[in-house]
């Protein structure tokens, strides 16, 4: 079966994703690059796969991994144990609840003050407006970017999970390189100064970086328009929103549960050895890829999948990824998730679509690319 299945221009799950999860076994698929690989759907199977060390996705530098861009990812997304223990240790001890959750007033007066703003422009856009300005700042704010970098730094996010971001990714890791140097000559009281003092290399730590602004900037601004669009399409879901927003944090991991933000599988995870994943037995050496966002919809897991409902107890979604790869920044994105949930449904429950929706294309993250709204 050709793969991916998922469309840029819409948030839907593609109806081949439901045809796999009531298949028998695992569905073979075929990329545009790349060797043939397995494709998991269903919840269970998702989180086996994801948590087993018999897996490895560092594997997928030392073949033809399968893949629907010309390039495999790279950093520690693409790491095994040890060396992703290490960094992962470093991450929790720096990356505490108690840092991120001190970020809160700084988000709330963010979010804010740009729906103040969006209220004053003739032509407000979601996303150039309130999304994409809400990471970048607190990302800024967290690694304590220079307030005269932030406009270059923000260049190089916006470009950072594009198919053709090489060049873009080499100046970024030379850039927080060189904070992670001042801050050894010089440490502050923020994220990149814990790093420094942690003794991993500058290079793995850099690779650490990366991967927080991926978490904390590119699905994020996609996430916040993705989330708006779904509830506008779901009225009745919203109106609970704006009578109780109480129900801010449940509706954001129902969303994160709901809203399939990947454009397809990305990750391939090579099999060490024979690896029995639900009826199929996957044999050493075969390729596996995770749809998180068919796992999410397995109706086997979640009654009536393809609801939205913002009452729902939508806890063991995977949409933070499961066990060895689980999201670094989830409790950051979560945080802005939230508040920027709750400043809509507060601040401007009267908000529509005003025009057209443009998409991002050939991204990882779906999303889109510009949302004309109105008060």
């Amino acid at each position: 079966m050709k793969y991916p299945f998922n469309e840029f221009t819409n948030l839907d799950l593609a109806p081949e994703y439901t045809e796999a999860l009531h298949a028998d076994g695992l569905t073979r698929v075929e990329l545009p690059h790349g060797e043939p690989a397995w494709l998991v759907t269903r919840h269970a199977e998702a989180r086996l796969v994801l948590g087993d060390r018999r897996f490895s996705r560092a594997l997928a530098h030392e073949r033809d991994a399968p893949r629907v861009f010309d390039r495999v990812p790279a950093g520690i997304v693409s790491m095994d144990p040890p060396q992703l223990t290490a960094i992962r240790s470093v991450a929790a001890k720096a990356f505490t609840a108690r840092r991120v959750e001190g970020l809160r007033p700084h988000v709330r007066q963010l979010v804010n003050q740009l729906i103040d703003e969006m209220r004053q422009k003739d032509d407000p856009d979601l996303v150039t407006d309130f999304a994409l300005p809400i990471p970048v700042s607190v990302i800024c704010e967290l690694l304590g970017v220079p307030v005269e970098d932030q406009e270059q730094f923000r260049a190089w996010n916006d470009a950072l999970m594009s198919t053709d971001s090489a060049r873009e990714i080499q100046d970024l890791a030379q850039y927080i390189g060189g904070l992670i140097g001042q801050r050894v000559q010089h440490p502050k009281d923020d994220l990149l100064s814990s790093f420094a003092e942690s003794g991993l290399p500058p290079q793995q730590l850099v690779l650490l970086c990366i991967a927080i602004l991926v978490a904390g900037y590119e699905a994020t601004s996609a996430q916040i328009p993705n989330f708006l669009i779904t509830l506008l399409d779901h009225p009745v879901q919203f109106a609970r929103l704006v009578e109780d927003p109480s129900l801010v944090d449940n509706a954001v991991e129902e969303l994160l549960r709901f809203v399939p933000l990947a454009s397809s599988a990305m990750f391939a995870h090579y099999a060490m050895e024979d690896v029995q994943v639900g009826d199929h037995l996957v044999r050493e050496g075969d390729p596996v890829l995770v749809s998180i966002g068919a796992a999410n919809h397995d109706g086997t897991r979640f009654g009536k999948p393809g609801h939205l409902d913002v009452c729902r107890d939508a806890q063991g979604h995977l949409a933070f990824g499961y066990g060895l790869h689980h999201c670094v920044g989830s409790a950051l994105g979560r945080l802005e998730l939230q508040e920027a949930l709750r400043g809509l449904v507060t601040r401007a429950p009267s908000l529509r679509l005003a025009g057209d929706v443009q998409w991002k294309t050939h991204t990882f993250f779906r999303g889109p690319l510009s949302v004309p709204v109105s008060f």
